[in-house]
C-alpha cells in the first residue's frame, strides 16, 4: 500500500502523475480537510513548471495555472451549497477546456462528474500517514491509472478495490 510520510513525499508522489496527463483529464481529490488534496495538486502544478504559488482555492472555487506544460484548473466545491452552482462557475466549460482538471470535494456532485475521471482518496493513518488510493471511471481513466502505476517512481502497488 502506497503511504506517504510528509507533505513532500504527497506531492512528490503527484508529480510522478504529471508527465501522463493531458488535456480533457479529470482527477476528483477526496479526503477530509487537511489530508493533502491541496498539496498533491502542488506537486503535480510543480512537476508540470508551474513557478508560483499553488494555493486552496476554498474561497476563490477555482484557480487557474496556465503557465505550465499543460493548463491546470483546480476545483475547490466544498463551499457550493447545490448542483446548478457548477453552471454558475463554469465548472462544466472548465473541464471541457485545454487542460487538466483537479476536482476537490467532487464527491458532493456524483451527478455533475463527467463519465471519465481517476479519483484520488487521500486518507491519513494513525500516525498522521497520508494513504493514497486511486480509482479510474472510464477508458481514459484507466489509461491514465495504468501508466501512472507502471512508473516506478509513483511505487503504487495494486490491492483490493485499486491502486494505493
Amino acid at each position: 500500500m502506497r503511504k506517504t510520510t510528509s507533505p513532500e513525499a504527497t506531492k512528490q508522489l503527484a508529480g510522478t502523475l504529471a508527465p501522463y496527463l493531458r488535456a480533457g483529464d479529470v482527477i476528483v481529490l477526496s479526503g477530509d480537510l487537511g489530508a493533502g488534496k491541496t498539496q498533491f495538486v502542488q506537486g503535480v502544478a510543480a512537476a508540470l513548471g508551474v513557478r508560483g504559488p499553488v494555493t486552496s482555492p476554498t474561497f476563490n472555487i477555482l484557480l487557474s495555472y496556465l503557465e505550465g506544460s499543460l493548463p491546470l484548473h483546480h476545483f475547490d466545491l466544498y463551499r457550493l451549497d447545490d448542483a446548478d452552482e457548477l453552471e454558475d462557475i463554469g465548472f462544466y466549460d472548465t473541464l471541457d477546456a485545454d487542460g487538466a482538471s483537479f476536482v476537490e470535494w467532487g464527491e458532493r456532485f456524483p451527478d455533475a462528474l463527467p463519465y471519465g475521471y481517476l479519483e484520488v482518496r487521500i486518507t491519513v493513518d494513525a500516525e498522521g500517514n497520508r494513504v493514497v488510493r486511486a480509482h479510474a471511471f472510464g477508458d481514459r481513466a484507466r489509461c491514465l491509472l495504468t501508466v501512472w502505476a507502471k512508473d516506478s517512481k509513483s511505487r503504487l502497488v495494486k490491492c483490493a478495490g485499486g491502486f494505493a
